[in-house]
């Protein structure tokens, strides 16, 4: 885990195959006015390789644990990739400790809106992950490459800082890292639940962003549209999936407002 800077608290939320290394270029512009606090999500990093947990619903709660921890009374929860799920459920379940919400590049489960991402069906690396025990034994030893396709298809073929690449490879070398690493994918399916069923229950009413990129678009920002009552929309052109390493200077144009708006005629 990162901590950096002092001010209103600002959380943010990994995916795969990620580190808090991720956030490496936008922490310093946020710690100039926010006390930043960048997590290795569970099992990934330096965090326990935990047995289970993954499912959206357990992240939210270690996410609502650590702000706990730190006394953090208050906080913007910022999610990528599969950090995404898990603090839109947080924001759901607690805005009173959710002041807003940046979500990016990701999916929320079954929500209608992402039909036209989903026309050929989900990226292929879903179901070679959600098999269980297959893809950590088939790619246990060849890691290295593995990771450096998703970095280099997530940036667009222009690669990142080599070492962020290397923190990425030492952390997802190993059949148990890899493990925990899947594990993600194959709680999916009790994710979308969790996703579905709070919806179902309740609105996000929390002032939220959805920006998008490449592959996943608007998709996000279609499926939040009917449950927010306070969305705005980004789309950043020319920029790969790993939004924070790809276009950190964009992604600070569209943060830095939106984390430092006032609050609104509800409070938040």
């Amino acid at each position: 885990m990162a901590l950096a800077g002092e001010g209103p608290a600002v959380l943010l939320l990994h995916g795969f195959p990620h580190t808090w290394q991720l956030w490496t270029r936008v922490m310093g512009p946020l710690a100039e006015h926010h006390r930043v606090i960048a997590p290795d999500l569970r099992g990934a990093g330096a965090s326990t390789r935990a047995a289970d947990g993954y499912d959206a619903g357990t992240l939210a709660s270690d996410a609502e644990a650590l702000l706990d921890a730190l006394a953090v009374r208050s906080a913007a929860v910022v999610g990528i990739d599969a950090g995404t799920p898990p603090a839109f459920l947080l924001a759901m379940r607690r805005p009173d400790l959710v002041r807003r919400l940046v979500v990016m590049e990701s999916l929320l489960g079954g929500l209608p809106g992402a039909e036209e991402f989903l026309a050929r069906g989900a990226p292929w690396w879903f179901g070679f992950h959600a098999v269980p025990g297959l893809a950590e034994t088939v790619l246990t030893g060849h890691e290295d490459r593995y990771v450096d396709w998703f970095l280099g298809t997530g940036s667009l073929g222009e690669g990142v800082d080599p070492a962020v690449r290397d923190a990425f490879v030492r952390a997802y070398t190993g059949a148990e890292a890899l493990r925990c690493a899947f594990s993600y994918y194959r709680a999916l399916p009790a994710s979308s639940e969790q996703v579905r069923e709070a919806v179902a229950g309740g609105r996000l009413t929390v002032p939220a962003m959805a920006i998008g990129a490449h592959p996943v678009g608007r998709s996000l920002e279609r499926q939040l549209r009917p449950v927010a009552d306070h969305l705005v929309g980004h789309l950043i052109e020319d920029c790969g999936h790993i939004i924070p390493l790809h276009r950190p200077e964009r992604l600070l144009d569209l943060l830095e407002p939106f984390l430092a708006a006032p609050r609104t005629a509800h409070g938040r």
